[in-house]
């Protein structure tokens, strides 16, 4: 498995306030990594940096070996979904999907057999003529998943997508998301505060705080052996009271 994306040294502030301070790691090819932290710790921000919608004051992005640091967005090979879907209320499932590729002169021609395609694969075979609105939240944020795949990236983008849906949701798209990445082969880099949702969806998961790396591992390292007193108490000490939690609930 080889390195995906590397970031060294990135850096960035704002109002002369640093917001991402030295930041370095890297993902692996068809890796899925969790970027987890509180509100405020950097976390959306390094993702606007890696998709090229915000800029940054120092640090390369190498993506396969090329320097991307200054690639326009279309040119990364990267996609996002956002936690807000940014569907077109007046069209249907299908015309979403397909809006993406009509601004791309190379699927252009192919726009409705891809677009056909992605939605059935993404399990939206039969929503196909439905709006917005006449769609759950989780088949909602799977359409943008779908518009997001559409554009064949090699990397797509989480940002905190599933903050907007229900307990039930969530847990049906962690499955989806995880089974979507497994069909496309795709490296998959999610921003989350939830740390159940960390654990049961990464390879390896990357703990922010303040604008910095404080450990990048496995779940089960980064439970068993957290770096320091901040990654103990925000990660192990907050999945130990849910799971007693619902020990105490269901009587186990």
């Amino acid at each position: 498995m080889g390195i995906k994306l590397s970031i060294e040294h990135l850096s960035k502030s704002f109002g002369g306030k640093p917001v991402l301070e030295d930041i370095s790691f890297a993902v692996n090819d068809g890796e899925f990594l969790s970027i987890l932290g509180a509100s405020g710790c950097g976390k959306t921000t390094l993702l606007r940096i890696l998709i090229g919608i915000e800029g940054f004051d120092g640090g390369t992005i190498y993506k396969d070996g090329k320097n991307i640091s200054s690639a326009h967005p279309s040119d990364r090979g990267m996609g996002i979904v956002f936690q807000n879907y940014a569907l077109f209320p007046n069209m249907t499932v299908l015309q979403n999907v397909m809006y993406a590729l009509k601004f791309d002169p190379a699927r252009r021609e192919h726009a409705r057999d891809i677009a056909l395609d992605i939605i059935e694969k993404v399990g939206l075979g039969e929503q196909l003529n439905k709006k917005p609105h006449k769609l759950s939240g989780g088949q909602q944020q799977r359409v943008a998943i779908a518009r997001t795949l559409a554009l064949s990236p090699d990397i797509v983008l989480f940002d905190e997508p599933m903050s907007a849906l229900d307990a039930a949701n969530r847990l049906t798209l962690r499955r989806e998301i995880k089974d979507i990445q497994s069909k496309f082969g795709i490296t998959m880099i999610y921003v989350t505060h939830d740390q159940e949702e960390a654990f049961s969806m990464s390879e390896r998961i990357m703990v922010m705080e303040g604008g910095k790396i404080l450990q990048l591992d496995t779940p089960k390292e980064v439970y068993h052996h957290p770096a320091n007193d901040f990654v103990h108490n925000f990660v192990t000490v907050h999945l130990e009271e849910k799971i007693r939690s619902i020990q105490e609930s269901t009587g186990v």
